[in-house]
């Protein structure tokens, strides 16, 4: 063989076996899209009515819902609600039931398996424009809702 071919053949080896390893990566060390969720968010309330005096009745006024639109319950320990200013609430103990809704209100209060409160002493939403961005306990995107002008 000349060392011409030798040469050839050494490159469609080493081709070939590039292509081999790269099939042979497992699925998890590509990147995923986070699971199909059951979980979306339904109504927002960035504006609370009325006159902004962050009087807790004010600050509570202004919610989002997460609901769990599936049959099972699911476990939102750990997951998050931002804004885009990355204000962050991290749900704690809140199992949501198969076609249930919890409000997570802005104000201070005593969390039910119906409301929980981000416990802040502000709006956490911009009534002109905001996203709301739902993550799961592994940080990836569940949903987002966004309104007001781009």
């Amino acid at each position: 063989m000349s060392p011409r071919t030798m040469t050839r053949v050494a490159a469609l080896v080493l081709a070939a076996s590039g292509l081999a390893a790269a099939a042979a990566v497992p699925a998890s060390a590509a990147a995923r899209p986070a699971p199909r969720s059951p979980i979306v968010l339904g109504p927002v309330q960035y504006d609370s009515p009325g006159h902004d005096d962050h009087s807790q009745r004010s600050l509570n006024a202004e919610w989002v819902t997460v609901t769990n639109t599936g049959r099972g319950t699911v476990n939102l320990r750990g997951w998050t609600l931002t804004d885009r200013a990355h204000q962050t609430y991290t749900f704690h103990n809140l199992r949501l039931a198969g076609h249930q809704s919890v409000r997570v209100h802005t104000g201070k209060g005593r969390d039910t398996g119906r409301d929980v409160y981000q416990n802040r002493r502000d709006y956490a939403w911009d009534n002109h424009r905001d996203t709301a961005t739902l993550r799961d306990d592994h940080r990836r995107t569940i949903a987002t809702k966004s309104w007001g002008h781009r």
